[in-house]
C-alpha cells in the first residue's frame, strides 16, 4: 500500500533534469543563481534517508580514529524521519557511544518540562540510542533569570571545550530563522536569551497546543556559533518553506533572513524536497537558466510570469517582450508572440466554467468537466469539518443547485480545535435541558458535573481532554458541519463522518497514516462509487492534517485501480485557507458572484467554534472566512489582470491523475 502519494504530485510538474542534472555543466548552468550548494530530493523521506546515511558515515569515520563526533540537533517536525533512520542504524548494530549532542535551543522559561525541546529530542531520538547521558548537552529552560547571562556564556564555552560542533543539523523557520535566531539577529551573536517574535511563537503552537502557552523566549545558540560548525546541513520540507528557501539560497545576506548567513559558510548544504524547492529559479522559471522542454503548463507559467514582469495582459505581449525576457524559444516554436498569446489566452479562458459538474446537453470539448453523466454522484472529502465550505463553498452550492447528487465525507473529527469554553457552554445547556425534561437522570447530572468541574477548576496547562470532552468537542463540530451542509441545500443524509483513527490522539501530535485509515476511505468510496471527487490538495496546512488526509484518499484510489466506476471518475484537488493553486496550474476555475460569495461566508460562519476563539487559527491573523474571500478575490483579480473577464471571486481546482 502506497501511503505517501501526495509527495509525488509535484513530480508531474518538474522535469527530473531540473533538480537532478545529468552532468556538472548542466548543474552549473541550472544553479547559477544559487549561493549555497542545494540538494533537491523528490521527497522529504528520500532526503532524510540520505542525510542519516551521511551522519552515520561521519560517526563511523570518527570511531575509527577513536574520536568523538559532536552533533548539533534541532527539535520540530522536520528532522523526525532522520532520527527514525538513525535509530534503525543503531538497532542494526551501530553504536553512538562516541557521539556528543548539543540541543541548539530550548524554550524559556519552562513551566511544564513535558513541552521542552530536549524532551522531544529524547522522545524522537536520544532515548533510543546509546549516547551517554553525560554527552547530552541542552540549555536549561528552568534556570533562574538572574543566572541566564552567565549560563549562556558557559554553554558557549562547553561547545568550545569539546572542540566545536562537527555536524550541525538545522531546520528552517518560515521567516528564514535558524535555531531561534529571528530577524535582526547579529551575525556575531552567540548563545543567548532571545524574545520570541510572533512568527516563532506560532510555529511553536504544535508543541505547546495554543499560542497562550508558548513561552515568551528561548535560549539559542547564535549565528556566530552556527557559523563555527565544521559542517552544516539545513533542511526544509513543504511548499510553505519555498519562499524562505529562495531568500536563503538566492537572496542577499541579510539579518532580516538569518539563514542567509549560511552563504558565507565554506561547508554548508541545503537539503530540500521538491515542494520546498518550488520557488528556486531552476524549478519555477527554468527558461532563465536553461533550454526547456515546453509543454502547455510550462508555456502558461512562462507567459503568466511575463505578463506580470512587463505589466501587460496576455494579448498585448509583443515579440520584443519575449526577446527581452529569455523567452525567444517560444517565438522559434510558434513563429510570433501573437500565436503564443492567443494559445495561452484560450487555454486560460477554457478553465473558466460555471458548471463544475459539467454542463448537460452541451459541447464539452473545451470545458474542464464532462457533460455526461448527468446528474453526477459527487464526493467532497473535507479533512476537517469545515474545509469543504472554506475551500470550495461556492462550488459546493453550485453543484447542489445544479441537481447533482452531492455527498460530503469529513475525514477527521476536528475535536482538538474546539475551545473549552464551547464545551462549557454546551454542557451547561444540556444540564438545563436535563433539569427541565429528565430531572431524575442522576447519571447524566453526575456526568455533566464532572465535565464542568474538570474544565472550570481541574484542568491545568498541558493536561489532555478526557474521552467525554473529546466526544463533545467532536460532536460540536459534527453539528456545525451538518448545519452548514443544510444551509448549502444538500441532503444531510449524504453527510458522513469518517473519524479517521490517525487523528484521534487527543493531542496536537497525530499518529502516522495507517492502512486502517486507508481502508475506511476505500470502503466509503466503494459504497458511493462517485463520478467526481473533490479532495483537499492543500499541502501548506501547517499542522499536516491535510497532507495525511490527502494521502489516505490517494492511497485508497491507488488500491481501487481497475474498478469500473473509477474509470469514469475525475478527481479534482482544491486548496484551503493556507494557499491557492498557482494560476499556471489551474484547470478548473469556478466564478462566484457577489451573492454567492456572501452565501459562502454564511456557510463558513455556521462553524461557530472556529471563529475568533478557535485554538488553531495558524499563522494568519485573519479569520477563515476572511482568508477564503481574500484568496478567491485575488484569483479573480489575476484572471482580470491577464485580460480575461472580471469576476467577483474564483475558486480554483487542479485535476489529479492517479499515478
Amino acid at each position: 500500500m502506497r501511503l505517501d502519494l501526495s509527495s509525488q504530485i509535484v513530480l508531474d510538474r518538474v522535469p527530473q533534469r531540473y533538480y537532478r542534472p545529468e552532468n556538472e555543466f548542466e548543474q552549473s548552468a541550472l544553479t547559477r543563481y544559487e549561493k549555497v550548494p542545494t540538494n533537491i530530493y523528490e521527497s522529504s523521506v528520500e532526503a532524510s534517508l540520505q542525510i542519516a546515511k551521511d551522519i552515520v558515515a561521519k560517526i563511523k569515520a570518527k570511531q575509527k580514529k577513536g574520536e568523538n563526533f559532536v552533533l548539533g540537533l534541532p527539535g520540530g517536525q522536520s528532522p523526525q524521519t532522520i532520527y527514525t533512520e538513525l535509530i534503525r542504524y543503531h538497532k542494526e548494530g551501530l553504536s553512538f557511544n562516541n557521539v556528543v549532542v548539543f540541543n541548539i535551543y530550548e524554550f524559556y522559561p519552562l513551566v511544564n518540562q513535558s513541552n521542552s525541546n530536549l524532551k522531544l529530542l529524547k522522545e524522537y531520538f536520544l532515548d533510543h540510542v546509546d549516547i551517554a547521558p553525560e554527552n547530552i548537552y541542552s540549555p536549561d529552560g528552568s534556570i533562574p533569570k538572574e543566572e541566564i547571562l552567565n549560563y549562556c556564556r558557559e554553554y558557549e564555552q562547553t561547545i568550545q571545550n569539546v572542540g566545536g560542533i562537527d555536524y550541525l543539523l538545522l531546520g528552517l523557520g518560515r521567516a528564514g530563522n535558524i535555531g531561534i535566531n529571528i530577524a535582526g539577529s547579529s551575525m556575531t551573536s552567540q548563545t543567548r536569551l532571545v524574545l520570541l517574535d510572533i512568527q516563532s511563537k506560532k510555529e511553536a503552537i504544535n508543541t505547546f497546543g495554543s499560542l497562550d502557552l508558548v513561552p515568551p523566549s528561548a535560549v539559542t545558540i547564535g549565528i556566530s556559533t552556527i557559523m563555527k560548525a565544521k559542517q552544516i546541513s539545513l533542511i526544509a520540507w513543504g511548499e510553505d518553506k519555498a519562499t524562505s528557501i529562495k531568500d536563503v539560497v538566492e537572496g542577499v545576506v541579510s539579518d532580516a533572513i538569518p539563514a542567509s548567513s549560511l552563504q558565507a559558510h565554506p561547508n554548508a548544504q541545503v537539503n530540500i524536497d521538491l515542494n520546498a524547492a518550488y520557488e528556486l529559479t531552476r524549478i519555477s522559471h527554468p527558461w532563465l537558466v536553461t533550454s526547456c522542454d515546453w509543454d502547455n503548463t510550462l508555456i502558461r507559467r512562462a507567459i503568466v510570469w511575463l505578463c506580470f514582469r512587463v505589466n501587460k495582459p496576455i494579448l498585448k505581449l509583443t515579440n520584443k517582450d519575449y526577446q527581452d525576457n529569455s523567452l525567444e524559444e517560444l517565438l522559434t516554436l510558434y513563429g510570433s508572440a501573437y500565436n503564443v498569446n492567443i494559445k495561452i489566452f484560450n487555454d486560460l479562458q477554457h478553465t473558466v466554467t460555471g458548471w463544475p459538474g459539467g454542463k448537460p446537453n452541451a459541447d464539452d470539448t473545451n470545458r474542464p468537466e464532462r457533460a455526461k453523466p448527468f446528474p453526477k454522484k459527487v464526493v467532497i472529502f473535507s479533512p476537517h469539518p469545515d474545509d469543504d465550505v472554506i475551500s470550495m463553498g461556492g462550488t459546493f452550492r453550485r453543484l447542489v443547485d445544479q441537481k447533482h447528487d452531492v455527498h460530503v465525507a469529513y475525514q477527521t473529527s476536528g475535536n482538538i480545535a474546539v475551545g473549552d469554553e464551547e464545551v462549557i457552554r454546551y454542557v451547561s445547556l444540556l444540564e438545563d435541558v436535563r433539569v427541565k425534561y429528565d430531572p431524575d437522570n442522576l447519571s447524566l447530572k453526575a456526568k455533566y458535573a464532572t465535565i464542568l468541574q474538570y474544565l472550570l477548576h481541574g484542568k491545568k496547562e498541558g493536561d489532555l481532554d478526557t474521552p467525554d470532552i473529546l466526544f463533545l468537542k467532536g460532536h460540536i463540530r459534527r453539528q456545525e458541519a451538518t448545519t452548514a451542509c443544510r444551509y448549502v441545500g444538500m441532503d444531510t443524509r449524504n453527510v458522513r463522518f469518517l473519524d479517521l483513527p490517525f487523528y484521534e490522539t487527543g493531542k496536537v501530535k497525530k499518529n502516522p497514516i495507517s492502512e486502517t485509515d486507508v481502508e475506511i476511505v476505500k470502503n466509503y468510496l466503494e459504497e458511493v462509487k462517485p463520478h467526481q471527487i473533490f479532495v483537499a490538495g492543500d499541502l501548506a496546512d501547517p499542522h499536516g492534517t491535510h497532507k495525511v488526509c490527502l494521502d489516505a484518499v490517494l492511497a485508497a484510489l491507488d488500491e481501487l485501480k481497475g474498478a469500473e466506476w473509477l474509470k469514469n471518475c475525475r478527481i479534482w484537488m482544491y486548496r484551503g485557507a493556507w494557499a491557492e493553486w498557482e494560476i499556471d496550474h489551474i484547470e478548473m476555475a469556478v466564478p462566484i458572484s457577489p451573492e454567492e460569495l456572501r452565501s459562502k461566508r454564511n456557510a463558513i460562519l455556521k462553524h461557530q467554534s472556529q471563529m475568533e476563539s478557535a485554538p488553531f487559527l495558524g499563522n494568519d491573523e485573519r479569520l477563515f472566512w476572511q482568508r477564503s474571500e481574500d484568496r478567491n478575490r485575488a484569483t479573480a483579480e489575476l484572471y482580470r489582470q491577464l485580460g480575461l473577464a472580471a469576476y467577483e471571486a474564483i475558486e480554483a481546482f487542479v485535476e489529479y491523475h492517479p499515478l
